[in-house]
């Protein structure tokens, strides 16, 4: 059933990501091929195994929680399956899924000083990220923390702390991510420009030396 409620929620993802992004992605993806109505995503991305995963884990987290009466009568063993499934998506977005999906990598250094330190990786070579992928990693990223807070406002409201811890873990690991990748993104877009610019200035040069020179 979760595979199931995975697969749906990634066709819903790709719907309102093609309204959302348009045609472009945030990494400078490549196109790909679209879905055709009434085919999986899964059979356009360049990565369905990683795809999967990405989907797979916040899906089931959001079906535990939501079903968890129903699953079991201990919310003990609910909260601890809700956490668990919380921490395996953050460490797969974090540091696989990204990877594949849109090409960048983030990660927080501590220094001798005790002060921190962001690190941000972007592939150079985009031909391999699918504006499929791209679109629903985005989409995904953005919305997941919107849907967290709005059970944490759920629980606040009616007083269930032991719930709204867990909406609170979850707000957390999904917004760190969030984080994370919107300044990978900024940086990776920053290095390209910066690049550009570069390659820019020598070309000017060149051209001024030949002229002059």
């Amino acid at each position: 059933h979760i595979i199931a409620m995975a697969a749906v929620f990634s066709e819903v993802a790709s719907a309102v990501g093609a309204a959302a992004f348009g045609g472009a992605n945030q990494q400078g993806g490549q196109p790909g091929e679209q879905p055709q109505p009434g085919e999986s995503i899964f059979k356009s991305s360049n990565h369905p195994t990683a795809l999967m995963f990405h989907l797979g884990f916040k899906t089931a987290a959001l079906v535990v929680y939501i079903l968890g009466g129903l699953i079991s009568s201990s919310f003990v063993f609910s909260f601890v399956i809700v956490t668990l499934l919380l921490a395996f998506d953050f460490w797969t977005v974090k540091n696989v899924t990204g990877r594949l999906l849109v090409g960048l990598r983030w990660w927080n250094e501590v220094n001798e000083d005790g002060t921190n330190e962001w690190r941000f990786e972007s592939r150079e070579d985009t031909s391999r990220i699918a504006d499929i992928d791209s679109r629903v990693f985005w989409l995904t990223l953005w919305v997941t923390p919107l849907i967290w807070t709005l059970f944490m406002v759920s629980t606040l409201l009616s007083f269930n702390w032991g719930w709204l811890l867990c909406t609170v873990v979850a707000n957390v690991l999904s917004a760190a991510n969030l984080y994370g990748y919107v300044r990978c993104s900024r940086a990776a877009k920053d290095k390209v420009g910066s690049l550009a610019t570069s390659v820019a200035a020598g070309m000017f040069t060149q051209g001024l030396s030949s002229r002059f020179g």
